[in-house]
């Protein structure tokens, strides 16, 4: 398919590609704070219309389903009360649940509001067609480089249409429209506006302050290198009237206090509206080896949780990061789908949701004697809790992992059906460091980005908002864009 090798594009076009990389804020901060394009695909992959139809209309049905599982506290406890005890960052996680629950009397009642900006990754599989990789509930991030990826396809599609036309499957495929950045920006607003009017009237803000607009607080790693991607969404956050700050949670820990009606205030800006976390899925975003802590993280940690103790906006919430774990999706797959009506769904809706979930199963004593005595290892992928990639063990690694933990592990670990996603029909030139190379089996995954608050779709498709192409070679088992063989990639659409 598509092995036959072509001639390569001249370093002049590569060359002016890389530039629009950068010029757009396509790239990734480097440790000498220089700039490094991210890596990415010539022309788009190709689909059926159909197909992304198909997916276009599932995806707000997973993310309704997932939202009003976040806020079923009571469910979460019970259901994930196994994996706490096999794992400790998120035991961790459900007991801060617990406590961000408070008493029953407050329960159903919380300060803060969830805002739940998802990312739903699909694989389109040869044999079973579209089937969901992963929920991504927290720091689900690359919304402003899918939509850049859109438009750095049609830049080529119009300036090199000799170069786009020879590297495309369908030279009759249309691209897919992508707002993604708009429209996540269009959500987050909202957001920041309607606890901002819950405020508006209390006592004006004093003049000394500089808080004059609804703002914004993203949470962010040290030493972050995704910057790029970050700040695209501030811009957009900014042209639609809102203030956008930065902080870690080793600074927010000193900076953050209680204002009137539970109002989150941060030191030297005021008060904050839209809390957004992109760090806090892992024990090293709360890691302060100044402290020398007798329980790890514990201060950090506590951070995040007084921000959800607070009249605020939050994205991710403990409980949409708990509901969008590798164990609730097992869960969730195992469920008939006659339950989801506990969350809201109609057996229409519960239908079209359980078609996209890949079979998986949880490790016991018997999945592990049917695995190494029945199974088709290379069929299965192990997955643990684990957030951000490289968390997956396939083929004859899987027996050995297997052995080697330990029975109190087992709850935090589970089997997932490997996906075999289709081989792109033509071959593709990925570019990284401007220097280029024919891949000649290249396989996609679509993450589809959506934005509810307060369990409702806020963006101006019913939740929908955009999409992000990964692709890789077919070899590979990592397609991270940063530190994988993953290339930046986009969509184009066959009738």
């Amino acid at each position: 398919m598509g092995s036959t090798s072509r001639p390569l594009i001249s370093q002049q076009i590569i060359n002016e590609a890389t530039e629009w990389a950068i010029m757009h804020g396509v790239a990734f901060r480097q440790a000498d704070d220089t700039a490094r394009h991210c890596p990415f695909s010539i022309a788009p992959m190709t689909m059926d219309r159909s197909m992304f139809e198909h997916l276009r209309k599932v995806t707000p049905l997973i993310t309704k389903l997932i939202s009003n599982v976040s806020e079923d506290h009571d469910f979460l406890q019970s259901a994930l009360a196994e994996v706490a005890k096999a794992d400790p960052f998120f035991a961790r996680l459900l007991s801060l649940h617990q406590q961000a629950q408070g008493d029953t009397e407050h329960r159903h009642n919380p300060a803060r509001k969830p805002l739940l900006l998802m990312r739903t990754d699909f694989m389109d599989d040869r044999q079973y067609g579209a089937k969901i990789i992963e929920f991504n509930g927290i720091a689900a991030g690359m919304v402003p480089f899918g939509q850049r990826a859109t438009e750095f396809h049609a830049f080529m599609r119009e300036q090199f249409p000799d170069v786009y036309q020879e590297w495309i499957a369908d030279r009759h495929s249309m691209p897919a429209e992508n707002q993604g950045l708009e429209q996540l920006a269009l959500a987050i607003a909202q957001a920041a506006n309607s606890i901002a009017a819950a405020f508006s009237s209390e006592m004006p803000v004093p003049v000394e302050t500089t808080q004059r607009k609804p703002t914004f607080l993203m949470v962010v790693q040290e030493n972050e290198d995704n910057v790029f991607d970050q700040h695209l969404l501030e811009l957009a956050l900014q042209k639609r009237g809102l203030r956008t700050v930065r902080r870690t949670f080793e600074q927010l820990s000193s900076q953050l206090s209680t204002g009137d009606n539970k109002r989150l205030l941060l030191e030297g800006v005021g008060a904050i509206d839209v809390v957004y976390l992109r760090a806090g899925y892992q024990y090293a975003d709360y890691y302060s080896p100044a402290r020398a802590e007798a329980i790890c993280c514990q201060t950090l940690s506590q951070t995040r949780l007084f921000i959800e103790q607070h009249h605020v906006a939050v994205n991710a919430t403990f409980s949409q990061q708990l509901a969008t774990s590798k164990t609730m999706q097992m869960l969730l797959t195992q469920m008939p789908e006659e339950d989801y009506a506990r969350w809201g769904l109609t057996l229409e809706q519960a239908q079209l949701v359980k078609r996209v979930l890949a079979p998986m199963k949880p490790i016991n004593p018997e999945t592990i004697h049917w695995f190494n005595s029945q199974a088709n290892q290379q069929q299965w992928v192990l997955k643990n809790q684990g957030e951000g990639g490289g968390h997956c063990i396939f083929a004859d690694d899987i027996s050995h992992k297997l052995a080697a933990l330990a029975p109190h592990e087992y709850a935090a670990w589970s089997l997932m059906q490997r996906l075999e996603p289709r081989i792109r029909e033509v071959p593709t030139i990925a570019v990284r460091d401007s220097k280029q190379t024919q891949v000649n089996h290249l396989v996609s995954e679509i993450g589809l980005f959506t934005a509810f608050y307060d369990g409702k779709p806020v963006t101006e498709m019913d939740g929908y908002a955009g999409y992000l192409i990964r692709s890789k070679p077919a070899s590979e088992n990592e397609g991270g864009i940063h530190s994988g063989k993953g290339i930046l990639d986009s969509l184009a659409l066959i009738n």
